[in-house]
């Protein structure tokens, strides 16, 4: 179970039930959630919209939004345990790059896979996105 390998500072995690494991999750940041589902930017409405949304994705569903421990990443799709990242200007500095490095570690520890998107990629090169994520997740032909 997940759950035994995690570190002393997620004990205060609730676990949620996904599938036949299970994910730590902080509730205090449900509301933070809800709030970036309502204001999604350019590029997350851009990928939701033309790829993730109501299964289009080879009938994979992804959520919007979805707290993994302290964590609010922007897509995920449990059935392959997949993380979506969309990094806007702010992830360039080198203290963001540091807390992306160890962010995507964590979500490593927990089985969550990341892959990770520029704005300029999802807004001018979407082809090339769903294809990227296809040869991810071994659904090219």
């Amino acid at each position: 179970m997940l759950t035994d390998r995690a570190s002393a500072s997620d004990i205060s995690f609730e676990s949620y039930y996904i599938r036949d494991c299970f994910l730590p999750y902080d509730r205090s940041n449900i509301t933070n959630a809800r709030a970036l589902r309502k204001n999604m930017t350019p590029a997350e409405n851009r990928i939701w919209y033309k790829i993730l949304r109501n299964k289009t994705f080879h009938g994979l569903r992804f959520e919007r939004q979805k707290q993994i421990g302290c964590y609010i990443v922007d897509f995920y799709c449990a059935k392959q345990k997949l993380a979506i990242e969309i990094d806007g200007d702010s992830h360039y500095s080198e203290t963001a790059s540091e807390y992306d490095k160890k962010r995507t570690e964590r979500l490593k520890s927990l089985g969550v896979t990341v892959v990770r998107y520029t704005n300029k990629e999802i807004m001018e090169n979407l082809d090339g996105v769903f294809i990227d994520l296809e040869t991810t997740l071994g659904l090219k032909e």
